[in-house]
């Protein structure tokens, strides 16, 4: 038997933002990120409307990017003494990560962060809040999802939270919030929600009813993410909408090693946090030639081919796909390799054995429609760092 599972309901259009005026409670805590939707008058318009509701509001703020375990401690805190019975996050796909994981310690204080990595090992949540998401990125889709990602700094780690309990009751895909991001976060969160599609699409657990979802988000990046990027507002409208539909298949369907790859090293080496969107672009081509190794797989990269205008052979759609992505990631300015982002060859000599084997325990790994090894993982990388040929 298998499950599929979104949230109760999806608000999406012009000033879907109001629904929050028919929630129905008596408090809520807004979980916030670094202050943009503060400074664009969201928060502003999101208080007046739980005003409307006469709902009690407090509000949480400045979740860091890639959120810390300590950051989620400090936010459960808060909710046990305010006691909500919404949770509300607003903003990228780190508020509402961060707010997710928030709830599981504020409805259970006693459970403890290593319960909760074990996947699809969370407690029975809602015994005191609901939840809404609004995004205001698009790419995680977190919105729609089971996932969250939280950072443990101290081990250099990211943990994928996995357990359908945190899908949220209420999602609120406005595009007015989305028109607020930068150039280069229309780039990265798109590239995310590419990946989620794609590695939904050939992941072992596909179903009748991920494809369609992975299939339409793919078709929808592949037209309008570069327009979004160059600031056609229209487009960053659908882009919105083809996310939450990367979100809905990858939910349901799980990923695969890029995402894998990308939780254990965006926070691995001293040059700098490798944002995720921007690992995933980087890795994909690289996965996609390393998993069209096994014949099924190859042939469902073909299909997503297809699905975009690529024709040809099996071999030459998967070819014509990985060009297709190198094509999109240098027009917005994405490196395609670990070296050209920077990374340090030494650090990375040094690092990427005990960086491969995390990457292989991770749990997107399961689902990858080709097995790895720590041994080939540590290969794969090093195509990645010096843009070598996957030849195994």
């Amino acid at each position: 038997m298998s499950r599929f599972t979104l949230p109760r309901d999806l608000y999406y259009g012009a000033d879907s933002l109001a629904e929050l005026k028919n929630l129905k409670g008596k408090k809520a805590i807004l979980v916030l990120g670094g202050g943009s939707m503060k400074k664009f008058g969201f928060v502003d318009k999101a208080l007046n409307y739980l005003k409307e509701a006469g709902i009690e509001t407090i509000l949480f703020e400045n979740v860091e990017p890639d959120p810390s375990v300590e950051t989620v401690m400090k936010g459960a805190e808060m909710m046990r003494e305010f006691e909500p019975d919404w949770i509300i996050s607003m903003g990228g796909g780190s508020p509402i990560d961060a707010a997710k994981a928030m709830w599981a310690f504020y409805e259970y204080p006693e459970v403890t962060f290593e319960d909760l990595c074990i996947p699809f090992n969370f407690p029975t949540l809602r015994t005191k809040a609901k939840f809404c998401a609004i995004p205001s990125t698009s790419g995680t889709a977190t919105e729609v999802t089971a996932f969250s990602v939280i950072t443990d700094y101290a081990k250099g780690i990211k943990y994928p939270l996995a357990d359908f309990n945190i899908t949220p009751d209420v999602a609120i895909v406005d595009p007015a919030l989305a028109e607020t991001m930068p150039k280069s976060l229309t780039a990265y969160t798109g590239m995310d929600a590419l990946t989620h599609a794609v590695e939904a699409y050939v992941s072992t657990l596909n179903s009748v009813f991920t494809d369609p979802l992975a299939i339409k988000a793919i078709q929808i990046v592949n037209s309008d993410l570069i327009k979004s990027y160059d600031g056609d507002m229209n487009s960053r409208e659908v882009m919105h909408y083809g996310q939450c539909l990367a979100g809905m298949a990858f939910s349901n369907a799980l990923l695969g090693i890029v995402h894998s790859m990308a939780h254990k090293t965006g926070a691995a080496f001293s040059t700098g946090h490798i944002t995720h969107g921007l690992a995933n672009a980087m890795y994909l081509p690289y996965v996609i030639k390393y998993n069209a190794k096994v014949e099924t797989a190859a042939v469902r990269y073909a299909e997503i081919a297809n699905s975009i205008g690529i024709t040809g052979t099996v071999k030459e759609c998967v070819d014509g796909l990985c060009k297709k992505i190198v094509e999109m990631n240098n027009y917005m300015g994405i490196p395609n390799t670990l070296k050209d982002f920077g990374i340090i060859e030494s650090e990375f000599k040094e690092k990427i054995a005990a960086i491969s084997e995390n990457a292989v325990n991770d749990a997107c790994t399961g689902s990858n429609p080709r097995s790895i090894d720590p041994a080939a993982m540590e290969k794969l990388f090093t195509c990645i760092y010096y843009g070598t040929e996957v030849e195994f």
